[in-house]
């Protein structure tokens, strides 16, 4: 992918940073697993799995990620119950805000503003 000089600090704050943000989410589900009933070694391999397959189906199926959600989310069922809960505590809003911070750090960064 080649792209102009001045995104560089937006695909640092996206996909520089973004294995980290991955796995804060994947501890996190990793943290509600254990903390409503499963072992750690359980709901690590749960996760994990779960983020190899989502991945996978991601990167092969050549879909729109809101396709495969949408494949995935039965109405009125568990995964709609789940997304209800990110969608009204704002998460779209939060990783915008994420990916912002760490998007104006690199600009910082490269301009050696180190504090």
């Amino acid at each position: 992918m080649i792209l102009s000089e001045d995104k560089m600090d937006l695909v640092t704050g996206l996909t520089g940073s973004g294995p980290a943000y991955v796995f804060y989410f994947a501890e996190s589900l990793i943290r509600a697993g254990v903390q409503l009933g499963l072992t750690e070694a359980d709901a690590q391999e749960l996760v994990s799995q779960t983020l190899l397959g989502a991945a996978r189906m991601a990167r092969e199926s050549g879909k729109p990620l809101g396709e495969l959600r949408a494949a995935v989310t039965t109405k009125r069922g568990t995964t709609e119950a789940g997304l209800n809960v990110l969608e009204e505590a704002g998460m779209p809003a939060i990783i915008t805000r994420c990916v912002e911070a760490a998007t104006r750090r690199g600009a910082e960064l490269s301009k050696g503003i180190l504090t």
